[in-house]
C-alpha cells in the first residue's frame, strides 16, 4: 500500500520530515556508539582498544543490518517503527545493563561486543527502510534520494558527536544521559511513521507498536527514576570498602572510600581510586610520599614543579622545607584539587597544602603546559597516573622528559614514579630506558608500601652523572624514611635487576603495550 500522492506543497513537507528522522536517528546512533567507547574507558581504562572494538563491531554489524532489512521493505513503515523501538530499548539501557555486567557478572567484554553488535544491526538497517519510505512519498532518481538520506545522515553524526560530550555527559551523565536518547529516538521514530506513513499501518501493526510504545517508555522512565540507587549500588560492588564520595569529572571517575583499617590498631583507612585505581591509602600513604619527595630535595630547591599529585600529598611533604620559596602544581582535573582542599579527612591528611600561599595550582595537560612553560625549576617531581592508558602513557615518553629537561635549572633534579619493579619490571625499567634516552642520568629504588606492594621511582639528572641517593641533610624527622632504609632502597634483588627493554616515545609508545600485559590480572 502507498501514501496517497500528495500535493507539492504537501509532498515536500512529508521528504522533510524523512530527512529529520534521518537526521535524528543519526545523532542517537553515534551517541550510543561514544556512550560504549566512553564506558569501557572509564571501567577498562583502554580508550583506544575500546574504540576499536565498538566501532569495529557496529560497523559491520551495520553491513549485516542493511542486507537484513531487505525482507522487511514491503512492510518499511512498521518495520523502521520497531526498529526503531528496539534502538531506544538497547540503546538507552546499554550503559546501564553493561556497567551491571561488570559490576557483578564479571562478564563486560562479551556483553559488550553482543551489544554493539546488536545496536549496528539495528542502525545499519534504518537507511534502506528509510530509502524505501522516501521514494513511496515521491519517486526520484535513486542518485539523489541517496544524496538526500546520507547529508542528513552525516549532518546528524555530526550533532550526536557534539552533543555527546558538550550536552549530554555535562547535564545528565553517562547513564541518563543515554535514557534521554533512548527516548528521543523512540519519539523521531514513531513521529514519522504514525504522521506521514500512518495510512501503511495495518491495524494489528497499530496495536504492536501502541504496545511497544508502552514497554519502552516504561521501561526507559522506570531506568531513569531507579538510575541514581543502581549507580549506587554498582559502583560499591566494585570496592571493598564504603564509598564516601563518587563523582565523574570531565576526565574521569573520582571515588573515597573509608572504611576502619586492619593494622592491628583501630584507624580510619581513607582511599583515592580514580578510575578505579588506587592513588593512595591514608594507612601507608607517608611511605609513597616520603620516599617520592625527599631524595629529590637533596640539592637546590627554591623553585618545585609537581606534575599531578592533586590530592596534596606530596606538596604537603615539601612544604616541610622551609627554604622552598614556591610550588608549582600542574594538574589536569579541578575535582581532584576541589577534593583535596574541601573533604574533611583529606585535608587533614594533606595539611590544607594546597591553600599554602607557596603554592599554585595549574589546570592543564602537563605535556602541553610543558611545551610552553617558561620558569625554570630546581626540582620537578612526577606523581602521574600509571601508564596504562592512551591519555597517560605520552607522560612516560622520551619527548616528555625533553620538555621536563628543557624546565629544569641548572643542578636540577627530576624525580619519576614509575609504578612496580615486582609486578611491572618491563614497565619500570623502558620508563628508566625513556629517560636514559632523553639526556638523563638515572638511579632507580625501590619501596614497600603495603597498599601498593614493592613500588619504584626513578631519580634523575641531566647529563652523565647519576643523582646520589640520599636525604637532604636537614631533613625533618620522618615516619619511614631514613638514610639506612633509603640507602637500601638502591638494592635490587637477583629477580628484579634491570630489565634490557626499549625506550618509549609518542609514537610507539612501549610503556603502555608494557603496563597492559603486566598488571593484567592484579
Amino acid at each position: 500500500m502507498t501514501v496517497d500522492a500528495p500535493a507539492p506543497a504537501r509532498w515536500r513537507l512529508s521528504r522533510a520530515a524523512v530527512l529529520v528522522a534521518v537526521f535524528v536517528c543519526a545523532a542517537c546512533g553515534l551517541v550510543y556508539e561514544l556512550a560504549l567507547v566512553a564506558l569501557g574507558s572509564y571501567l577498562i581504562g583502554d580508550t583506544v582498544g575500546q574504540a576499536s572494538i565498538v566501532l569495529g563491531v557496529m560497523v559491520f554489524a551495520m553491513g549485516v543490518g542493511a542486507l537484513a532489512a531487505k525482507p522487511l521493505q514491503s512492510r518499511a513503515a512498521a518495520s523502521f517503527a520497531a526498529i526503531e523501538l528496539a534502538l531506544a530499548l538497547l540503546g538507552g539501557l546499554s550503559v546501564l545493563g553493561l556497567y551491571a555486567a561488570f559490576a557483578w557478572l564479571n562478564l563486560y567484554s562479551p556483553a559488550l561486543i553482543g551489544t554493539a553488535f546488536v545496536l549496528g544491526l539495528l542502525i545499519g538497517a534504518e537507511i534502506p527502510l528509510l530509502m524505501v519510505m522516501l521514494q513511496r512519498i515521491r519517486e526520484q532518481a535513486a542518485g539523489s534520494a541517496v544524496a538526500d538520506l546520507f547529508a542528513a545522515d552525516y549532518v546528524g553524526a555530526l550533532l550526536g558527536g557534539l552533543a555527546f560530550p558538550f550536552l549530554l555527559l555535562p547535564v545528565f551523565g553517562l547513564l541518563k544521559g543515554s535514557l534521554v536518547v533512548g527516548a528521543v529516538n523512540a519519539v523521531a521514530g514513531l513521529a514519522l511513521v504514525c504522521t506521514v506513513f500512518r495510512r501503511e499501518l495495518s491495524r494489528r501493526a497499530r496495536v504492536a507498536l501502541g504496545a511497544g510504545t508502552v514497554v519502552v517508555f516504561l521501561s526507559l522512565g522506570y531506568a531513569w527514576v531507579t538510575a541514581h540507587d543502581f549507580e549506587l549500588t554498582a559502583r560499591q560492588q566494585l570496592y571493598r570498602d564504603p564509598v564516601v564520595h563518587a563523582e565523574r569529572s570531565r576526565y574521569q571517575e573520582i571515588v573515597l572510600t573509608r572504611s576502619v583499617a586492619e593494622t592491628g590498631r583501630a584507624s580510619t583507612d581513607l582511599r583515592l581510586f580514580l578510575n578505579g585505581d588506587l592513588q593512595f591509602s591514608s594507612v601507608d600513604e607517608y611511605r609513597y610520599h616520603e620516599a617520592l619527595v625527599h631524595p629529590v630535595l637533596n640539592g637546590p630547591r627554591g623553585e618545585v614543579l609537581v606534575l599531578g599529585a592533586g590530592d596534596g600529598l606530596a606538596v604537603r611533604e615539601l612544604l616541610r622545607y622551609p627554604d622552598v620559596r614556591r610550588i608549582t602544581v600542574v594538574d589536569l582535573d579541578p575535582a581532584v584539587v576541589a577534593l583535596a582542599r574541601s573533604e574533611p579527612q583529606l585535608r587533614r591528611l594533606n595539611g590544607g597544602a594546597l591553600d599554602d600561599p607557596r603554592v599554585r595550582v595549574v589546570h592543564a595537560d602537563a605535556f602541553a603546559w610543558l611545551r610552553t612553560a617558561a620558569d625554570r625549576f630546581d626540582a620537578v617531581v612526577a606523581d602521574l597516573p600509571d601508564p596504562d592508558e592512551t591519555a597517560t602513557a605520552k607522560l612516560y615518553t622520551v619527548e616528555f622528559y625533553a620538555l621536563v629537561q628543557a624546565v629544569l635549572a641548572e643542578g636540577g633534579r627530576l624525580v619519576v614514579q614509575s609504578g612496580s619493579p615486582y609486578f611491572a619490571p618491563r614497565s619500570y625499567w623502558s620508563i628508566d630506558a625513556s629517560l636514559r634516552e632523553a639526556g638523563f642520568a638515572t638511579t632507580p629504588y625501590h619501596v614497600d608500601v603495603p597498599s601498593f606492594g614493592d613500588w619504584g621511582f626513578l631519580l634523575a639528572a641531566p647529563g652523565p652523572t647519576a643523582p646520589a641517593l640520599a636525604l637532604p641533610p636537614d631533613a625533618p624527622a620522618l615516619r619511614f624514611l631514613d638514610a639506612a632504609t633509603l640507602s637500601a632502597a638502591g638494592a635490587f634483588p637477583a629477580d628484579r635487576r634491570r630489565v634490557d627493554v626499549p625506550a618509549s616515545t609518542l609514537l610507539q609508545p612501549r610503556v603502555l603495550e608494557y603496563a597492559r600485559a603486566e598488571w593484567r590480572g592484579y
